[in-house]
């Protein structure tokens, strides 16, 4: 009796609480809206810093086009056609111009909202970036056989055969013509590289040149078609926002969307039996983060991959053909031999840190944060101050490694795009859950579970909890405390918040407890927000500071927080 009396007093208090909770709230929705107005009006000042980079670009008069219209590209793309008799390095700058066009164009498709992109425009962007690749891809092959029309006057002093080694920060060419046919010169590097070749013996008597062409962008897989948002996800925003639907969609795009930029990071080279190269800083940081010396390129999580010409109108990645692979991670030197000419692809499994094994967004500074998102084998930290984003450093196996994205800040796409170019993604797409274990959260608890956590992120500190993988997947549960310096505290005390979108409550549970429950945290009461469950126990210094956060801030704090969902994917 005494059992189901207390039950009957917890229920009744729970029925209070609830009651309490819908009376009062209108008004907390009513503030949060307000609070939430800070989104469109960062998208308002992203389209007047676009409009004045249109602006710029129009009275620099550089001869370089605009990529979003039509006429400018047909015109630039023909006029360049028309160019004969381009030597290599005339291309190599050339193709400056031409990457940092495809760069914008694939930019514009990620950052545009749906809804204002039409499918007429899509098509017409997508064209344009072939029709760069393709020509930029001849270009080199022009530019080559002219080249190799000069091979007698750039023989080496020593082989008597022609050398030549064309660099820049995109694109380097190696040439080698065999002039003298001598068959005991059948191994050839390149001086003052590791990069190098090895020949049959009835080749190295034969009338031959051998090109390797290792750019550091994507040439060859096929371009992916940009899909916007399912009507199902885009409707459940709507309900969620009423003015700034362009906003979310458009961030939420950035999870939904088809795997239009390439992930990995490829070497392309084309070449003749044993091949060996030395990987390139920028890349090794990330490709030998699970490497270890006794399995060498196998757990260095990377396959290599050869295009045959019977599939290349299909543009399918191969792995026959490829045999003796080895891989000295010091020396950071690949060694394979292959059947038969054709490029080739350093891959990395696209999903390697994925699902996470933990997270935390803390303040730094006013209008600035640090995101951690800690993986099997990698410790990522991104900073994030008004609209911009910086790596901050990489851990693979609590060792520090340096990349080249380090201390370079940028907006959130072309951040985004970089990080996955690095071989870091963090970023799932529609498809990911395919690939990836997750811990699957209703769309719309998460979309708003993020936006409210962004407006917040100024003065409170957000981190995975193990309950959020118990709780259903109507509801989200994560750690939450006040944050107002940049000192790491020791022990931190910890709230647990669990969140299903309408309402917010703090859990009685701590992370060590042993069991799950829902129950309430005495003296605590049910909340519509999390910006009114934090404020029940956060200073007036703290709201004050949430309050005056910069729109931009909390807007770019969302948009990665949408982008990496370390709500499903932890």
């Amino acid at each position: 009796m005494e059992r189901l009396e207390i039950q009957r007093i917890e229920k009744e208090k729970w029925h209070r609480l609830e009651a309490k909770d819908l009376e009062r709230r209108n008004e907390e929705l009513e503030e949060l809206y307000l609070l939430e107005r800070c989104f469109p009006e960062a998208e308002k000042l992203k389209q007047e810093t676009k409009l004045l980079s249109q602006w710029k670009h129009y009275i620099q008069c550089d001869g370089s086009p605009d990529p979003s219209v039509a006429q400018e590209m047909n015109t630039f793309i023909s006029l360049w056609k028309e160019k004969t008799n381009e030597t290599f390095e005339e291309v190599i700058e050339k193709s400056k111009v031409v990457l940092n066009l495809i760069e914008k164009l694939k930019f514009i498709l990620l950052e545009t909202p749906p809804c204002d992109l039409q499918d007429k425009n899509i098509i017409q962007y997508q064209e344009s970036i072939l029709q760069l690749q393709e020509l930029l891809h001849l270009k080199f092959g022009v530019a080559t056989e002219i080249l190799l029309k000069q091979a007698s006057t750039l023989a080496d002093l020593d082989s008597g055969n022609m050398e030549k080694v064309i660099k820049d920060e995109n694109v380097t060419l190696y040439v080698w013509a065999n002039l003298k046919k001598n068959p005991r010169h059948r191994s050839v590097r390149f001086s003052e590289t590791q990069i190098g070749f090895e020949i049959p013996r009835i080749l190295a008597t034969s009338d031959i040149a051998v090109r390797l062409l290792h750019t550091h962008y994507d040439h060859v897989s096929a371009l992916h078609p940009v899909s916007t948002p399912s009507k199902e996800y885009t409707s459940a925003v709507t309900e969620l926002v009423k003015d700034d639907v362009k906003n979310v969609e458009k961030a939420i795009s950035k999870e939904v969307e088809e795997e239009s930029k390439q992930q990995e990071r490829g070497s392309h080279l084309i070449q003749e039996e044993e091949i060996k190269v030395e990987e390139e800083q920028g890349d090794i940081e990330v490709k030998m983060s699970s490497a270890e010396e006794e399995s060498e390129a196998i757990k260095c999580e990377r396959e290599m991959k050869v295009l045959s010409e019977t599939v290349s109108a299909g543009k399918h990645w191969r792995t026959d053909g490829i045999s003796n692979v080895s891989y000295k991670p010091k020396e950071r030197l690949v060694t394979f031999s292959l059947d038969t000419f054709g490029p080739v692809t350093l891959i990395q499994d696209a999903h390697i840190n994925m699902p996470y094994q933990s997270w935390e967004l803390r303040p730094l500074d006013v209008n600035k944060v640090l995101l951690t998102v800690t993986t099997v084998f990698t410790e990522i930290q991104i900073q994030i101050k008004e609209n911009l984003c910086m790596l901050s450093s990489i851990k693979l196996k609590d060792k520090k490694h340096i990349s080249i994205l380090e201390g370079t800040w940028m907006t959130p796409i072309p951040f985004i795009i970089a990080l996955k170019e690095a071989g870091l993604n963090i970023f799932p797409t529609r498809h990911s859950h395919f690939y990836v274990i997750i811990n699957n959260k209703v769309p719309l608890v998460e979309v708003k579970a993020y936006r409210q956590m962004a407006l917040l992120s100024s003065a409170f500190a957000f981190g995975w909890s193990k309950w959020n993988l118990l709780c259903n997947s109507t509801k989200v549960v994560f750690k939450v405390r006040e944050h107002l310096t940049e000192e790491c505290t020791e022990n931190p005390n910890w709230a647990l918040l669990m969140f299903s979108g309408d309402r917010a409550q703090r859990l009685k549970i701590k992370e060590e407890s042993e069991a799950f429950s829902e129950a309430l945290k005495e003296e605590t009461e049910f909340h519509s927000t999390l910006y009114h469950m934090v404020k029940d126990f956060a200073s007036e210094e703290a709201m004050e500071k949430v309050r005056s956060s910069n729109c931009q801030f909390v807007n770019s704090v969302c948009h990665m927080l949408l982008s990496t969902r370390l709500l499903s994917y932890s």
